[in-house]
């Protein structure tokens, strides 16, 4: 059940009739040599801390260690109950989502890194807008997550996750493609559907540079999770609707890899460039890491 790219991938779905969730499920099961009742376990493991990062921060305000954001979530929430919201309720509830666990990240809380920590709103977001809006069952939930690790490890594999490499739109972009085959697999979607979706959606954020203000994981990361969010919903509709990618998710991986790969250092995670390079931004850094210095003449 292993599979090295998107193409691989496909062809075991076909040959099987399974899905890609279902196809992770038993390659999860063979290559890790574990059972199948573990493999779920361990994911409802997963979505329990995923759902408690999204929700908890609606309820009480978390304080990020940078201190550049915090109450994001409530504020977007109160918008909502009070029917201000310009977005519809399930962009609304995964923009809210989104933003929460990035506040629980960045004040030392528990969150799943998926793909990492600085991009851990944007599968969430998803996930739970869906399942609230369309109430949907765990095991649907559990199958977006699934079919969203498996574009994630083709990710890994073939491509890049890491922003210090390749920039956020390995980060964010990545995230967002695994939210999107999430969210057309919880939908109903075909194998085929789930990876136009994704490949759309690092088409779309493709070149977004890694510049978090002050080195830390707070801003402009927290609203680019809602912005992932936004993305994956978009591209899963376009999929569901039947409008295929124009790459192939194995070209677009590697197209983005050598995108990240040719942008200059400041713009992969060092903080040296984009937003962190602002003179406000500077302003940020120096005001978080200032250490005062006893005076001892």
């Amino acid at each position: 059940m292993d599979f090295k790219n998107a193409e691989e991938l496909l062809e075991i779905c076909e040959k099987e009739q399974l899905s890609i969730a279902d196809v992770m499920r038993k390659r999860e099961q063979t290559e890790g040599k574990i059972d199948a009742e573990t493999v779920e376990n361990r994911m409802k493991k997963a979505l329990k801390i995923m759902f408690e990062a999204s929700h908890e921060p609606l309820e009480k305000e978390f304080s990020s260690m940078g201190g550049l954001i915090g109450g994001e979530a409530g504020k977007l929430e109160k918008k909502r109950l009070e029917e201000k919201s310009i977005c519809g309720d399930v962009l609304s509830k995964a923009v809210i989502y989104s933003q929460a666990v990035l506040e629980v990240n960045a004040s030392m809380g528990v969150i799943v890194a998926a793909p990492t920590a600085g991009s851990s709103g944007v599968i969430p977001a998803v996930l739970f807008a869906l399942q609230e809006e369309k109430q949907l069952e765990e095991k649907i939930l559990l199958d977006g997550l699934f079919t969203a690790g498996a574009v994630g490890y083709l990710l890994m594999r073939n491509a890049s996750v890491s922003g210090a490499e390749a920039g956020c739109q390995a980060e964010v972009g990545s995230a967002s493609a695994m939210a999107a085959a999430a969210a057309v697999e919880m939908m109903g979607g075909s194998p085929g559907q789930c990876l136009d979706a994704a490949s759309v959606s690092i088409s779309n954020l493709l070149g977004l540079a890694c510049d978090p203000i002050a080195g830390l994981v707070e801003a402009p990361c927290q609203s680019r999770n809602a912005l992932g969010a936004s993305n994956a919903l978009i591209c899963a509709e376009m999929a569901l609707a039947g409008i295929p990618a124009v790459i192939p998710f194995t070209e677009m991986a590697e197209a983005m890899y050598k995108v990240g790969r040719g942008m200059p250092v400041e713009l992969r995670e060092t903080a040296l460039g984009g937003c962190a390079a602002t003179k406000t931004g500077c302003r940020y850094k120096k005001e978080i890491f200032s250490v005062s210095i006893p005076d001892k003449r």
